[in-house]
This record gives C-alpha cells, sequence and structure tokens, in this order.
C-alpha cells in the first residue's frame, strides 16, 4: 500500500513539474528548425520548377504540419529512449530523462501531434505528402530508434533517411509529386549525415559506450571512423554540387557549392588526418552548448567539422530559396 502511494505519489510529481517548455523541449526545437527549412526550401523550389501552385495560407499549414510531425518523431524518441539519454551527459537533461516529463506522457503527445500533422496535411495539401511524413515519423521513432540504433554501427547512415525526406515532403506538398529533383535534394541530406553525425560520436564515444549504443567510434574505433568520415565527404560533396548543374539550382547554388564543398573537404581531411577520438573526451561539460562543441584541442578537427557541417548545409538551401525568389532565378 505505502509503494503504491509512494508511485501515485512521484506520478503526480512528475506531472506538476512539467512546464510548456519542457512539452516544447520535447520537439527537439532544432532539430525542427532545420526540418522545417529544408522543407520549406523544397514546397518553395518545387513551385518555382516544379509547376506546383499552392496558395500561402495552404503552404503555411503544411509547413506547420511538417514541424509538428517532426516534434512528434522527436517526442516519441525521447519517450522511447529516456533511460538512455539519462546517461548521455549531452542528452541527459531532456525532459524525459530528467524526470520532469513522464514518458507515457511524452509517448501521448508524440503520438496525438503525429496523428494531427498527418491528418492536416492530407487534408490541406494532398495525401502522397501526408504519407510520407507518416512514413517519415514511423521510420525514425520505430525503425531507427527501436531496431537500428542498437543494433548497428550503421545506424545513422540507414536512420538518416528520416532526416531526408522534409524536402520531399514539401515538394509533394506542393505539387502532389515528388519527382527525381526532390530526391537529389533527399541525396544531399542523407549523404551528408554520416559525416555530420560521426564527427560529433568522435567526442561523444564516452557516452555512446556508456549508453551501449554501437556508434561507428565504439563499434569500429576512432581511426576507421575518420576514414569513413573522409570517404562519404567524397560521395557527398559532388553530390551537393549536382543541383547547380543539372538543377534545380543555379549559379548562385554552384557557387555556394563549390566553395563551401571546397571547405568542407579540407576539413574532412583535416580531421582524417588528426587523433580526434584516440581519447575519449571525459571532461563534464556545461550546459547543452558546451556538450556540443567544448571539447579538448585534439578533438577540435571533429568539432569543426561538425559545426562547418550545419552551416554549408543551412548555405545550400538557403542559395536555392534565394535562387527560387522572383526575379533572381534564371
Amino acid at each position: 500500500m505505502a509503494h503504491s502511494e509512494a508511485r501515485q505519489d512521484g506520478r503526480a510529481s512528475a506531472i506538476s513539474t512539467a512546464q510548456p517548455e519542457d512539452f516544447f523541449q520535447l520537439l527537439k526545437p532544432r532539430v525542427m528548425s532545420l526540418v522545417v527549412f529544408t522543407a520549406a526550401t523544397g514546397l518553395i523550389v518545387a513551385q518555382t520548377h516544379g509547376g506546383g501552385a499552392l496558395h500561402p495560407l495552404a503552404a503555411a499549414i503544411a509547413i506547420l504540419c511538417i514541424a509538428c510531425g517532426a516534434g512528434a518523431a522527436g517526442a516519441l524518441n525521447m519517450a522511447l529512449e529516456g533511460e538512455t539519454d539519462a546517461l548521455m551527459r549531452r542528452t541527459r537533461g531532456r525532459p524525459v530523462a530528467a524526470g520532469r516529463v513522464r514518458g507515457h506522457d511524452a509517448m501521448a503527445f508524440g503520438v496525438i501531434l503525429s496523428v494531427f500533422s498527418v491528418m492536416l496535411l492530407g487534408m490541406t495539401a494532398n495525401w502522397l505528402a501526408a504519407g510520407l511524413l507518416a512514413m517519415t515519423v514511423v521510420y525514425y521513432a520505430g525503425f531507427y530508434t527501436l531496431l537500428l540504433k542498437r543494433r548497428t554501427p550503421q545506424n545513422i547512415v540507414i536512420g538518416g533517411a528520416a532526416g531526408a525526406f522534409p524536402p520531399v515532403i514539401g515538394w509533394a506538398a506542393a505539387t502532389g509529386t515528388a519527382p527525381w529533383q526532390a530526391w537529389l535534394l533527399f541525396l544531399i541530406i542523407f549523404l551528408w549525415t554520416p559525416p555530420h553525425s560521426w564527427a560529433l560520436a568522435l567526442y561523444s564515444a564516452g557516452d555512446y559506450a556508456k549508453a551501449g549504443i554501437p556508434m561507428m567510434p565504439v563499434a569500429r574505433g576512432a581511426r576507421s571512423t575518420r576514414l569513413q568520415i573522409l570517404v562519404y565527404s567524397l560521395l557527398f560533396v559532388p553530390v551537393a554540387i549536382a543541383p547547380g548543374i543539372v538543377g534545380p539550382g543555379g549559379a548562385i547554388y554552384l557557387a555556394v557549392a563549390v566553395l563551401g564543398g571546397l571547405a568542407f573537404l579540407l576539413l574532412a581531411l583535416r580531421l582524417f588526418r588528426s587523433r580526434a577520438g584516440d581519447e575519449p573526451d571525459k571532461a563534464e561539460a556545461v550546459g547543452r552548448e558546451a556538450a556540443l562543441y567544448d571539447v579538448r584541442a585534439q578533438a577540435k578537427p571533429a568539432r569543426d567539422l561538425f559545426a562547418f557541417s550545419i552551416l554549408y548545409l543551412m548555405a545550400l538551401f538557403a542559395a536555392l530559396l534565394v535562387e527560387a525568389l522572383p526575379g533572381v532565378g534564371g
């Protein structure tokens, strides 16, 4: 009886301490912002190059739905990974891991938001876009989180498809189709994900090992990871340049892609020749920013590639957006 009362008190405490900000954090707002940006790019570029004509209000609702779908996937991921997140300094402050939101509440929040976003997107845009959004949520929360993450060091390669779908969904929302140009944008993000994520993993390997997650540095070692980052970078950069040659990018995009790509490759080569990850970073970070960017000198090449990769991807999609503006694109 006493145990039951204590358990009920714990549940009541978990509910009473949850704030609106905690539920917002369940949405992984940083990831969501990138999703929104790439999806909006796909939607706008589609209307310029793909013959789509979506009403501005319908376009805004479509982007909102994609954002909510991405947030729902993040909430489901945190609900399923609460205990694992609590073991890692980079993620232990998340709402479920820190005990501010119960796992069941996060799960219910994610499911409701998923259904809402998919159904609204289908009714306001089209069911192809809604189906792609539903598949993305299931792929990330189910296939990646439950099946891949703990079973293979290729988890981020295969699971990276979930983060690559937003521009395709945006394109489909605008035109009702998903042509090769949309899948080229998908391929850019898909090939970008391994060097981006493994660069972070090189200086967070201790966290992943503690949590039992076979990220590449844990399963194959730092040297192999640095080599694979270089290989993926060599694959990624030509694909990133391709839209400037075959479309939908133009001269501005091509310049950004080439110059940024050269810098990306130089950073990847510098990382390959470094000793980043050979000695796991054991320093305790203070705050979320420190966990991402404050590293020992040996790991700085990994940190630099990780940071630049975000800038480069944003610059690529920003160039596409600029060229899609009236009077700019050819």
